[in-house]
């Protein structure tokens, strides 16, 4: 494994791209044409922070479910009960 410092070799750029790349075709196909990529940029970062919050929520909610807690019921019927 290189150094920290070591300069990135092109193995390292290539597969950063694979990952980075059709993130951000994904985000500027969604743009105006007249947007740069420095605007792509920007609200990648915005999307990103969004996804991440949607992925917290996620977590906590199935976090939730797997232990039962704050648990609400299926239909009225359970609360609504005449005899």
């Amino acid at each position: 494994m290189p150094d920290k410092n070591a300069p990135l070799t092109s193995e390292e750029i290539t597969e950063a791209a694979n990952i980075f790349f059709p993130l951000f075709n994904i985000v500027a196909e969604r743009m105006p044409d007249s947007a740069s990529a420095e605007d792509t940029l920007k609200v990648m970062e915005s999307v990103a922070k969004l996804a991440q919050k949607e992925r917290s929520k996620k977590r906590e909610e199935a976090t939730k479910l797997k232990f039962g807690f704050n648990r609400k019921p299926d239909s009225d019927e359970d609360t609504n009960e005449s005899d």
